[in-house]
């Protein structure tokens, strides 16, 4: 059970944004420079989908962004893989496989409710973005998943309903865009933040 002086922070992200993935891998540095401190952090991770008409199927990440946004997006995924590389991350947009994320995110409420939901997500991140793995695949699912330590059960429809509530629950909020970071009572920040803005939060929280 979380103390009384545990800082909660909610997060919506969804794993095929690489601006989560930055300020994700981001907000984890300094939420580990603040428990190594002494500070408690509560995470709690919100979904949302960028793209939930993608194939589950997969297709090829480049593909779907360039129908999406044309050809200038050659460059502007460079710049962000370029950029991303500065923090130790590797974007290969390549090789990535674009595809709907409804079941990452379903697994990412079951490791909630083991402790894992930190973990899971951020391999996760990694599947998507630099293992060029289909991450809607059920056997790349059940992989990451042994991998992690997380225990899915029999049923394939566990915490979809918490999903569908937790993805209108985030429709109504307003959310447009992601990540969103909430600080209980502290600020919310938009986007991914330097490492240091998410520790100032973090102890703004505290203070």
């Amino acid at each position: 059970m979380p103390s009384a002086t545990t800082r909660r922070v909610d997060i919506v992200l969804d794993i095929i944004c690489a601006h989560s993935y930055i300020g994700y891998a981001r907000f984890l540095r300094a939420v580990r420079r603040f428990r190594d401190a002494g500070g408690d952090v509560d995470v709690h991770l919100h979904p949302f989908r960028l793209d939930p008409d993608a194939p589950a199927a997969g297709e090829p990440l480049l593909q779907a962004l360039e129908r999406k946004f044309g050809s200038g997006v050659f460059d502007e995924t460079a710049r962000v893989a370029a950029h991303a590389a500065h923090d130790g991350l590797v974007l290969d947009y390549a090789n990535a496989v674009h595809t709907d994320t409804f079941e990452a995110h379903r697994h990412i409420a079951l490791a909630a409710g083991q402790g894992l939901a930190e973990q899971v997500t951020e391999r996760f991140f990694r599947a998507y973005f630099t293992d060029g793995v289909n991450i809607s695949d059920p056997a790349t699912l059940d992989r990451l998943a042994r991998e992690t330590g997380l225990k899915t059960g029999d049923d394939p429809q566990a915490c979809a309903d918490e999903v569908r509530a937790g993805l209108e629950h985030v429709r109504r909020s307003g959310v447009r865009s992601v990540p969103v970071f909430v600080f209980a009572g502290g600020p919310t920040l938009s986007g991914a933040q330097p490492e240091d803005t998410y520790l100032a939060a973090l102890e703004q929280a505290a203070g």
